[in-house]
């Protein structure tokens, strides 16, 4: 047997459509898009599929029809323990549509993203980015190349899913402020990150409303070990309470509190983002918490819906975020107690003869 004539005798699209009785289109929809189908008809199709040894060739099918089968995923810290819920959740949407996911890291530097695009454009037919450290330009470039969708990036023109940390910072300002805390210190993230720029703002804004001063430290990237590194500059502000970028950075602030002797929360106050670590930490962590898997979720299925031909235009998702109080955060060391009221003096009962001259 040649090879030709063995490629030959292999079951094809062709084979599955006649034996289910239906057409190619429909046999190829059934593994590209089966929303577009009854579930009845997807099933049977793939029961028929697998049982006469039948397996779509992708790399046959991009060369024929420029579909690839393929798409790609870019985050800026696949260690981050924000990402991994993000990144199932995208890919089992990714699979319901029989889409394969590349991953990309691009350890949080926009020449290594932008790599990792140029090379994923050859190879699938869209890509999401994550937390995108690019400039607006260079998501504009890509963009016209494949279809593309934003998470945590707000661009014009480009779908894109975000999340609202505002509403849950605010929340922590409050928070902090009905403990009796007078100055805070956010640790910000990334100077290029969307959600830091909204995180800073939000603090700042809140800290004005219940008048609180607020100082800035920059941890060096959002990471356990910067966290821990930070400590020194955080204590130098005399803050009495943090809120970090996110929980990873407030974990190892937490950490380099301890090394250096003060108790969380009973000398210092800390408050996270994200509440991906949250009920692993001890104490526990108070964190501003979001859904990261929704939003993966949701990132995905506007690609999807590009890749289908369905128009999203200049589609834009917001989710909420909302305040989770745990146990690190309490009121501030040496409040000023309550004024104690003056003790009256004793009661001495008058001479005999004294007493009003009336």
């Amino acid at each position: 047997m040649t090879a030709g004539k063995g490629r030959k005798d292999l079951p094809t699209m062709m084979d599955v459509a006649r034996t289910a009785g239906v057409s190619k289109s429909t046999v190829s929809r059934a593994f590209t898009q089966p929303g577009m189908l009854g579930a009845e008809t997807v099933a049977r199709i793939l029961e028929i599929a697998s049982s006469i040894g039948y397996v779509p060739n992708h790399t046959a099918r991009a060369l024929s029809t420029g579909r690839y089968g393929n798409v790609a995923l870019v985050v800026p810290d696949v260690a981050n323990p924000f990402f991994p819920p993000l990144i199932r959740a995208a890919q089992m949407e990714a699979d319901r549509s029989d889409f394969c996911v590349f991953l990309g890291n691009s350890d949080e530097s926009w020449r290594q993203e932008d790599k990792l695009v140029d090379r994923f454009l050859s190879q699938v037919e869209g890509l999401v980015l994550c937390a995108s450290r690019l400039t607006d330009e260079r998501i504009r470039a890509h963009a016209l190349k494949r279809p593309l969708v934003l998470v945590n990036r707000d661009v014009p023109g480009i779908p894109r899913v975000l999340i609202d940390s505002a509403i849950g910072v605010r929340e922590a300002i409050a928070h902090l402020a009905e403990l009796g805390h007078k100055h805070i210190v956010y640790v910000s993230g990334p100077a290029s990150s969307w959600s830091n720029q909204q995180r800073r703002a939000a603090v700042r804004l809140g800290a004005r409303q219940h008048r609180l001063e607020v100082s800035i430290v920059a941890a060096r990237v959002p990471s356990y070990e910067s966290g821990r590194a930070v400590v020194p500059d955080i204590l130098a502000t005399g803050a009495t309470a943090a809120i970090a970028f996110d929980d990873l950075t407030a974990q190892g602030i937490m950490t380099g509190l301890a090394d250096r002797g003060v108790s969380v929360p009973a000398d210092f106050s800390i408050v996270g983002c994200d509440d991906v670590l949250g009920a692993a930490t001890y104490p526990s962590l108070t964190t501003v918490s979001n859904r990261s898997d929704e939003t993966g979720r949701a990132a995905m299925s506007l690609l999807l819906d590009m890749l289908g031909s369905r128009a999203v235009g200049d589609a834009r998702v917001t989710l909420d975020t909302y305040l989770v109080v745990r146990n690190t955060t309490a009121p501030p060391p040496n409040r000023p107690p309550a004024p104690a009221r003056a003790a009256p003096p004793p009661l001495i009962p008058p001479r005999k003869g004294e007493g009003d001259a009336n």
